[in-house]
């Protein structure tokens, strides 16, 4: 990075240190710390971040058990879901706003905002004493936890080559091998010696000890860069207050901002509240907003065009390296959804899985994807290819719902079942995170913390579309199939109310070998069926996403965009991974 001595020794700025002085503050900070970060510093950083990605993710798994034990001691159980559609909402419209914020600001700075916000978050969930003091709480820690991932996933992307980007990327992920098999004791444990509000406000400490050392390391890298000057050049004479809040306002393109979060809270909201009430899609508090959000999408589309400096750099979307890593983002997890949104009740009624085993069950996605994901990124490492392991994962999610399609409940399926949950972990290895370092690898470091955040709002948006989808299409099947069935045993009625609305205490007085427990294994493999042909269906254009994507060769550098070259030059399928 030329120093502003060097710019006045030559008159006038080369072209490339135009280039470097037109790049956000964030992202020449960040490339400012890469070039003084040694290979001692990496070791140290990654490992804070396993460090940190731990806390948060055994945080989240807990406090996901500890929210409804919160909104039940303030006799509101029934408002759970709206604290949970709120935070859905503010995760996906956060991600490219902190994106954004973090190009701006620094991502230092806003790794320290992130931690803030969730401790505030997390103390105000800690002493509420209500469910609206409690969602307040909740949304804050939400932002604070939703940028932090978000960050996590930028620095690895600022620090490593396109080559070990996969596998550094897994790196947040490993503890889910761990705290896949102990958060139930972990739960217990806190919860035998105390309640929900100690569970949440531990956090307050464990997260900030945590998260200290990748702050220390960053704050240690930043004070080398001062007294190497390497952003000398950057510093300016301070602007008024009024024209730096203009210039945040345009820079931060706070107009997009608002109309994206108008955007995923106008259509995440109706869907989330749609999905399992019949006929609610013709009820006004539905359609209303979903009309406004969807007419509020062109709207954004053209101020994205217009706007100085947009969230969303739609100039690059029209090339196949950006809209087929969307599109995998976007069906990946409304695929999932249709088979796992009920996975474990279906376990547990249709399966006659035990408590233990259907928890474990159920928990293997995440923990054979991690493992699959990491394995992969040492192949990555040497192959220098991603598209292959895409294209193959894509197509083993598809087997996988096969075997889902085969085996939907009884005894003699279990394995088949089993089977079919691991195959379905191991393609989750292999193409989510691949694709976003397939998006990643072809961005110029500018787009990087923007476009990363725009992929994990999309992969929310996806989850909501196929959680509404699941649970519209099972609460409206199920009841039908279940009365049908049960028709010809005596209090028919109450038996499928029961069996609907309160499946566990059903399979309590109804064992495996019962005829009753028959019928409603029948319905649930009925309902379960039109769930998985429909995953298997979307299963297509998630392959067909993945066919499109480009196949260069990863190298050692950041990117493999050139300075000046915009994502359709620099993402040429290139045999060598030679720039154009």
């Amino acid at each position: 990075m030329a120093a502003v001595t060097t710019t006045e020794s030559h008159g006038t700025p080369s072209p490339r240190e135009a280039r470097d002085l037109d790049k956000s503050p964030g992202v020449r900070q960040a490339e400012a710390l890469s070039s003084v970060i040694t290979t001692q510093d990496r070791a140290i950083l990654f490992s804070a971040v396993f460090l940190v990605a731990f806390a948060y993710a055994l945080d989240g798994v807990l406090r996901y058990t500890y929210q409804p034990l919160a909104a039940a001691s303030f006799s509101q159980h029934s408002l759970l879901a709206t604290i949970n559609v709120l935070r859905a909402v503010v995760a996906t419209a956060a991600q490219p706003t902190a994106g954004r914020m973090s190009d701006l600001f620094g991502r230092v700075e806003l790794v320290c905002l992130s931690v803030g916000l969730y401790i505030v978050g997390t103390i105000i969930e800690t002493k509420a004493n209500g469910v609206p003091m409690f969602a307040v709480g909740a949304l804050i820690y939400q932002i604070g936890y939703t940028t932090t991932i978000l960050l996590i996933q930028v620095i690895i992307g600022d620090l490593t080559s396109t080559r070990a980007r996969l596998l550094c990327s897994y790196i947040p992920n490993a503890p889910f091998l761990i705290i896949t098999w102990v958060s139930g004791d972990v739960s217990r444990s806190v919860l035998g010696v105390t309640d929900w509000r100690w569970g949440i406000g531990m956090w307050c400490i464990i997260f900030p000890i945590c998260a200290a050392p990748l702050v220390v390391t960053f704050l240690l890298a930043a004070r080398r860069v001062r007294q190497r000057g390497l952003l000398e050049d950057q510093k300016a004479q301070p602007l008024p207050w009024g024209e730096r809040l203009l210039s945040w306002f345009w820079r931060l393109d706070v107009i997009g901002i608002i109309l994206i979060v108008a955007v995923f809270a106008l259509i995440l909201v109706p869907i989330t509240i749609a999905g399992g009430f019949e006929r609610s899609w013709k009820t006004p508090n539905v359609l209303a907003p979903l009309v406004l959000g969807l007419s509020t999408i062109p709207v954004f589309v053209y101020w994205q065009w217009r706007a100085p400096h947009p969230l969303v750099p739609f100039r690059i979307m029209g090339d196949r390296a950006v809209w087929a890593a969307l599109g995998i983002a976007l069906l990946l997890n409304w695929v999932w959804n249709l088979q796992g949104n009920y996975l474990f009740t279906v376990l547990r009624v249709a399966f006659d899985f035990d408590l233990a085993l259907a928890t474990r069950v159920s928990s293997f996605y995440t923990f054979f994807s991690v493992l699959s994901g990491c394995l992969l990124g040492f192949v990555v490492l040497k192959v220098r290819r991603l598209k292959v392991f895409i294209l193959i994962g894509t197509c083993l999610n598809m087997v996988a719902f096969g075997l889902l399609i085969h085996y939907r409940g009884g005894e003699s399926s279990r394995g088949g079942v089993i089977g079919a949950q691991v195959v379905l972990g191991i393609a989750g290895g292999m193409f989510p995170y691949p694709a976003l370092a397939s998006l990643q690898a072809v961005l110029d470091h500018e787009q990087l913390a923007v476009m990363t955040g725009l992929y994990l709002a999309t992969y929310n948006l996806g989850a909501a579309f196929g959680n509404a989808m699941a649970g519209a299409i099972w609460t409206q099947v199920m009841p039908g199939e279940l009365e049908r069935r049960l028709a010809g045993f005596n209090n028919a009625t109450v038996l499928a109310t029961l069996a609907y609305g309160d499946p566990f205490t059903f399979l309590d007085d109804y064992p495996i070998d019962t005829p009753e427990r028959g019928a409603v294994v029948d319905a649930y493999k009925h309902s379960q069926r039109i769930l998985v042909v429909i995953g298997i269906c979307m299963c297509v254009p998630l392959i067909g996403f993945a066919a499109a994507l480009r196949n260069p060769k990863l190298n050692d550098n950041q990117t493999l965009a050139g300075d000046s070259l915009s994502v359709p030059q620099a993402a040429g399928d290139d045999s060598e991974g030679r720039r154009t």
